[in-house]
């Protein structure tokens, strides 16, 4: 089959490989129909998450139609049209049993944490889904079916997007009349503004470096924008006009900030796991007693990280990987109900031949790019 792999820092590219089978009883092959590209297999490609070898497989936002199923999946059958959540998930170890998937015990025999497709040995060394098949383990307990009636393109995200989003909100513990400042408008950052207007809150302020992504936000109706650039000091100015900062802080952008000079050292030394930039301005902007969540990937350790505020100011941290299995359902409930239309972040859909194209127009910021979706 053909599937983008790994090959080496910032280099990717289409090979064939050997198909999936089958082979523990409860695993499933599926046909992949859509595939994405997340921003956390930029963090793979240029280095920043260990353990990646040579030709993985990349991708963990996948779909398609089952092709084989294992002799002891009993919730699926050949035919079956699914959505695979990004964690691996046994789903009777205690974590699972406490809809804390994502820290599944029997998914990752190599670390502390679940298992996650296509993400490095760190993350249980699995094969990812932008190919045109891929085996999904433990079936029973994460695919989804989709009814015919919604596109791909519809439920796609339920993969990673639209669960780490809502999860980011849900878990933030906002309500109503709460100011929120999201960090970052790549695709997880627009999904959390979306599901922040469905829950009514006071005032949304999105902050980014990147204008045609602060435009997106800003067609969503009463999102306020501030551009970093444009600002030397954005904490403060957020300070300012909220008059001591947001109720709560979600970060969507994690190691992908600005990083100084420093950290670009100390990075390329595996001294300390990229920007925390993002982190820093978390802590300026939250007001006293606020909470500051944390949805955006951060890898490894952090030198100088801002304690020492955080506690001073009594701020409440919460971050994590999303627990995707336990919030699936209930969107695919939000989206038949016409509530909820995530597609407004594809920007880009390509086939999967022209992965290679498609991380580097991602990669780049290239062609007001958002969100690519690939067609094996």
């Amino acid at each position: 089959m053909k599937a983008i792999v790994y090959e080496g820092i910032k280099n990717v590219n289409i090979r064939d490989v050997e198909d999936p089978k089958i082979e523990k009883n409860d695993d499933i092959i599926i046909k992949v129909t859509s595939t994405a590209i997340c921003g956390s297999d930029l963090h793979l490609i240029h280095g920043m998450i260990p353990n990646l070898k040579k030709n993985s497989i990349l991708g963990h936002e996948t779909m398609g139609i089952v092709e084989e199923i294992g002799k002891d999946v009993i919730n699926l059958k050949k035919g079956d049209r699914v959505v695979v959540p990004f964690p691996i998930a046994c789903g009777h170890c205690f974590y699972c049993n406490h809809e804390l998937y994502s820290q599944c015990d029997n998914s990752n025999e190599y670390g502390s944490c679940g298992g996650i497709f296509g993400y490095s040995d760190t993350f249980g060394g699995y094969d990812g889904g932008q190919a045109e098949y891929l085996k999904v383990p433990y079936a029973n307990v994460g695919p989804i079916k989709i009814p015919e009636e919604l596109s791909d393109d519809q439920v796609l995200f339920l993969t990673d997007v639209l669960p780490t989003s809502y999860w980011g909100v849900d878990n933030s513990g906002v309500k109503k009349g709460d100011t929120v400042v999201v960090l970052g408008c790549g695709p997880i950052g627009l999904s959390v503004i979306k599901w922040l207007i469905l829950k009514n809150v006071k005032r949304i302020i999105a902050v980014d470096k990147i204008s045609y992504r602060l435009n997106h936000a800003s067609s969503y109706k009463g999102v306020e924008t501030i551009n970093i650039k444009d600002h030397e000091y954005t904490g403060d100015y957020i300070k300012e006009i909220t008059n001591g900062g947001a109720d709560v802080v979600i970060d969507c952008v994690g190691m992908d900030g600005v990083m100084t000079n420093f950290e670009k050292i100390e990075t390329a030394l595996k001294l300390q796991g990229g920007s925390k930039s993002a982190i820093e301005l978390s802590s300026q902007a939250v007001r006293k007693g606020g909470t500051v969540m944390m949805v955006g990937v951060y890898g490894g350790r952090y030198n100088m990280f801002p304690l020492g505020d955080f506690f001073s100011r009594n701020i409440t941290l919460k971050m994590g990987q999303c627990p995707a299995q336990a919030y699936m359902s209930k969107i695919l409930d939000i989206i038949k109900k016409g509530e909820y239309d995530p597609t407004d972040i594809i920007t880009h859909k390509l086939s999967l031949s022209e992965g290679k194209h498609a991380y580097n127009i991602f990669d780049g910021k290239l062609d007001n790019c958002i969100k690519v979706v690939l067609k094996p």
